[in-house]
């Protein structure tokens, strides 16, 4: 199973039939031992047809270990030197199992040369600047992308898309690119991109103007709602990383912002994480919505 990682981790797509020759084992172990790296946590992709195959999500990575970045250029070639007087399977295997992993000692958290990005949560062990580096590399180098995508819903699908654009609005990583499924552009949320791996394969990139994206993602103006908050002062730095600092103005002893934000569930759970401190003061509708949810929490807490 270990031999069949290291392979995979080496190579861009291989089939089962090509893993049971190599290894001397049925397909059916080949399957079972793919089970197994699943179940591990390794992102294993099947695809099935003519042009099918077994592959690893680029995003994944072994764990670094102890070795610096001196040691480790020092081991590979010294494995190398002694490979090439010596045949020995146990110092192939051992130079392919480090070699391996040098996909994982790029940069982590840079999205470029200048800017230093790291836009997961503060438990994620850098997951979330691997897939920020393979978004990043698709859009540069116009390679495609397989993903595994979780909606909103739940809902689990697997994707190919070119990817065109990074985009970062209110705080939050996201992906403009052609869907094939869908035959046309979406916008993908980097955060529910739960693997990704290159396809292989390039496209030709469309020329994108600012105008012709969506910024507001599907939202239209019936979906929306104007409102007047009221800030307290305790609360304004957070207010104003989610509002927009430009937004909110002095009034008397707290701080307002009036502006147009979606009307869903989303709006009322935000301004609700807030515990009080961020008032509706208009509409009254959405101060009544907002209330019925408090006493519902209140309720079943």
């Amino acid at each position: 199973m270990l031999k069949i990682l290291t392979l995979l981790l080496q190579k861009r797509k291989i089939t089962a039939g090509e893993l049971a020759d190599k290894y001397g084992v049925s397909t059916r172990s080949v399957h079972r031992y793919i089970d197994e790296l699943s179940v591990c946590g390794v992102p294993v992709n099947i695809e099935r047809g003519r042009y099918g195959g077994i592959s690893i999500a680029d995003t994944y990575r072994l764990p670094v270990g102890y070795f610096t970045h001196g040691e480790y250029t020092a081991t590979i070639n010294a494995l190398e030197a002694m490979s090439s007087q010596i045949y020995d399977e146990n110092i192939i295997s051992a130079k392919d199992k480090l070699e391996s992993t040098q996909k994982t000692e790029r940069t982590e958290n840079s999205v470029c040369g200048n800017i230093l990005i790291d836009g997961g949560s503060w438990c994620d062990d850098r997951k979330f600047s691997e897939k920020m580096r393979v978004c990043e590399q698709a859009v540069n180098e116009h390679k495609s992308l397989i993903i595994d995508y979780v909606s909103r819903e739940g809902e689990h699908s697997k994707r190919v898309i070119d990817a065109h654009v990074l985009i970062f609005k209110g705080n939050v990583w996201y992906l403009y690119a052609f869907c094939h499924t869908k035959q046309d552009f979406r916008t993908f949320k980097i955060g529910r991109i739960r693997s990704a791996a290159f396809t292989g394969k390039t496209f030709e990139k469309h020329e994108i103007k600012r105008d012709e994206i969506d910024l507001d993602f599907g939202v239209s103006d019936e979906e929306r709602i104007f409102v007047t908050l009221g800030i307290d002062k305790q609360s304004l730095a957070d207010a104003e990383e989610w509002l927009g600092i430009d937004n909110i103005e002095p009034y008397g002893n707290i701080f307002t912002a009036s502006l147009s934000l979606p009307d869903n569930n989303i709006l009322i759970n935000k301004i609700l994480s807030f515990g009080g401190t961020v008032k509706v003061l208009d509409p009254p509708e959405l101060r009544e919505r907002i209330k019925k949810a408090a006493l519902h929490i209140a309720e079943n807490a």
